[in-house]
C-alpha cells in the first residue's frame, strides 16, 4: 500500500509539471500578474485596464520602482496622473519574472 501512495505522489507531481523549477520566468511572472496585477491592469498587458495602462514591455526599472517603491525611474513620463498604485513589497521576488512576462506580452 505505502509503495502504491508513493507511485501516485510521483504520478501527481509529473503531471502538474514538476513543480516551480520547470516553470519558466514568463509563466511565474504570468501568475504573479493573474494573481496581484490584473486588478488594475488588463489580462492582457498590452491593453489598458481599468485602472492601470497597458505595460506589456515595460522595463525591469519601471517595473522594480513601481511595483516596490511605487517610484517612477528618473526621467520617466507616467501614461496616467493618477497614485492609485500600491506597492507591492511581497513581490520583491518575482520582479525579473514579472518583466519577462511583460515582454513576452509586448506587441512585435
Amino acid at each position: 500500500m505505502g509503495a502504491r501512495i508513493g507511485l501516485l505522489a510521483v504520478a501527481l507531481v509529473a503531471c502538474s509539471g514538476g513543480g516551480e523549477g520547470t516553470v519558466s520566468a514568463a509563466e511565474r511572472g504570468r501568475r504573479a500578474y493573474m494573481n496581484v496585477c490584473v486588478a488594475c491592469h488588463h489580462a492582457d498587458p498590452a491593453r489598458d485596464g481599468s485602472l492601470g495602462p497597458a505595460i506589456a514591455g515595460s522595463s525591469r526599472e519601471l517595473v522594480e520602482g513601481m511595483v516596490l517603491r511605487r517610484q517612477y525611474p528618473p526621467g520617466y513620463t507616467p501614461k496616467r496622473t493618477t497614485n492609485a498604485m500600491p506597492a507591492y513589497p511581497h513581490l520583491a521576488d518575482r520582479i525579473d519574472d514579472l518583466v519577462a512576462f511583460l515582454a513576452s506580452a509586448a506587441p512585435q
